[in-house]
C-alpha cells in the first residue's frame, strides 16, 4: 500500500460522532477530513431535518435517490435524483422528504469548522415564529 492510500483509508471515519439514527432518519460519515466532511444522508418520508444555520462551513446536496424539498434562505426548490444544490455560511436552510420512499443524498461539507456547536436551530432559540404562532399573534 502506497502512502497516499494509507491516507485515505485513514480518513474513513465510520465511528465519527457525526453519525448515527436520528428522529428523520440516519447519517453515514463516509470520509472526513480537518476542513470536510462527506456523509451519506437518508430521510425517512415524511420527515425532514429542523432550519438550522451554519456559520464556519458551507454545504453541498447530491440527491441520490427521492425527492428534495430544500430551503434554503427565502427560496424554496424540489430536486430529483442526480441533481444538487448550494447551502452557503450563514443561511438558513433546511431539507424535508415530502415522497413515499426514503430520501438519499451525499451532503458534502467545507468549511474551516466543522463542529456541531457551529449549528443554531433558530425554531428552538424562539429567533423564529412558526406560522402557527405568527398567525395567532396576529389575532391577539
Amino acid at each position: 500500500m502506497t502512502q497516499n492510500e494509507n491516507n485515505t483509508q485513514s480518513n474513513i471515519n465510520i465511528s465519527s460522532p457525526h453519525a448515527g439514527t436520528r428522529y428523520w432518519g440516519e447519517v453515514e460519515v463516509i470520509e472526513e477530513g480537518e476542513t470536510y466532511r462527506i456523509s451519506r444522508v437518508e430521510i425517512k418520508p415524511r420527515h425532514g431535518i429542523k432550519p438550522q444555520v451554519h456559520y464556519h462551513r458551507n454545504e453541498h446536496w447530491v440527491v441520490v435517490s427521492g425527492v428534495a424539498k430544500v430551503t434554503c434562505g427565502e427560496q424554496e426548490i424540489l430536486l430529483n435524483r442526480n441533481e444538487s444544490t448550494y447551502v452557503p455560511a450563514a443561511t438558513l436552510h433546511k431539507v424535508e422528504n415530502p415522497g413515499h420512499i426514503p430520501l438519499i443524498i451525499l451532503e458534502i461539507q467545507n468549511g474551516e469548522y466543522l463542529g456541531e456547536d457551529d449549528t443554531e436551530r433558530p425554531y428552538e432559540l424562539n429567533l423564529v415564529k412558526s406560522v402557527a404562532e405568527t398567525e395567532l399573534g396576529s389575532r391577539e
